[in-house]
């Protein structure tokens, strides 16, 4: 065997979503190689059949196929959630390692590093541009959200008042579980297509241009626009009692110093498919890399 293509797949890195991908594709005959992947509860047997390495040159440098996390990268370091300060990995560092003709799966990869792996003749499938994928992740965090949700506050969702902001992917859902709680649901968008459609499914609706004066009435109020809705001014005129989970990237949603000075329990909970959902996603993100790696085999 060619030392080039010892193993079938690399892992690196990522959180429990890339983690459990390692005993799924060893179930599946694959021989997996991990590099700073969390450990997860697999059998023996499938424990037998990945191989846990220190070193990202042999890891790579053993496989076609390399997996990394969502998103791909934070700052300069591939994204690890098991990762301390010696063994992070600086996405340089990665870049040394790959080469000509090898396939990379990632979510949220950088333009920049996709146009480094095209100069290179290396494939990138990023996880995030696949539709089905990108709706079932927002199951994942609707879901997630709503856990946080309850995990924080002493009172029960079920008839409580409850805010979505934004009737996206992760909106809609989030919106659809509240009302299967029998939660007083009202979705908040500044677009009104949505505010129509939510109309129309049974939803209060609520102008975002009406929201500092409309507040006041919700008790949890989830937010998943990514752009500052939750200023000063709104929160200002939020009850004291509230909780806001934001799920927004990058904290864009809220004004969080604001929300600290005012004694509002804003709480921003990022990577939630990870945290709570990372066998399930598991599965999807990897049946997503073997249809593709069958694809190319055809």
């Amino acid at each position: 065997m060619d030392s080039m293509t010892k193993y079938d797949i690399a892992i690196v890195g990522g959180d429990s979503r890339t983690a459990y991908m390692a005993p799924y594709f060893a179930k599946k005959g694959w021989r997996v190689v991990c590099c700073n992947t969390a450990d997860v509860p697999c059998s023996r047997h499938l424990k037998s059949k990945i191989r846990d390495t220190v070193s990202l040159r042999e890891c790579i440098g053993s496989s076609s196929i390399i997996v990394c996390g969502i998103p791909f990268s934070k700052g300069e370091h591939i994204y690890c959630e098991k990762a301390d300060t010696d063994s992070e990995i600086t996405v340089a560092e990665f870049q040394r390692c790959i080469r000509r003709q090898q396939t990379i799966f990632a979510g949220i990869i950088p333009e920049s590093f996709r146009a480094i792996c095209e100069e290179r003749e290396i494939c990138c499938h990023d996880f995030m541009h696949d539709e089905p994928l990108n709706i079932l992740n927002a199951v994942s965090t609707a879901e997630g959200a709503i856990l946080e949700a309850l995990l924080r506050k002493s009172t029960v969702l079920h008839a409580s008042s409850s805010l979505v902001l934004g009737f996206g992917r992760c909106g809609k859902i989030i919106a659809d579980r509240l009302k299967g709680i029998c939660a007083c649901v009202t979705v908040c968008s500044q677009k009104e297509t949505e505010l129509a459609l939510a109309a129309s499914l049974g939803f209060h609706t609520l102008p975002l241009s009406k929201l500092a004066q409309g507040i006041y009435r919700y008790e949890y109020l989830f937010n998943t626009i990514p752009v500052c809705v939750l200023n000063r001014e709104c929160l200002e005129h939020a009850s004291k009692d509230c909780l806001i989970i934001d799920i927004a990237s990058n904290r864009a949603g809220a004004d969080y110093e604001a929300a600290k000075q005012l004694g509002i329990n804003l709480c921003y909970c990022p990577g939630l498919p990870g945290k709570y959902a990372g066998k399930s996603c598991a599965k999807q993100l990897s049946e997503f890399v073997i249809r593709h790696i069958n694809s190319q085999k055809e």
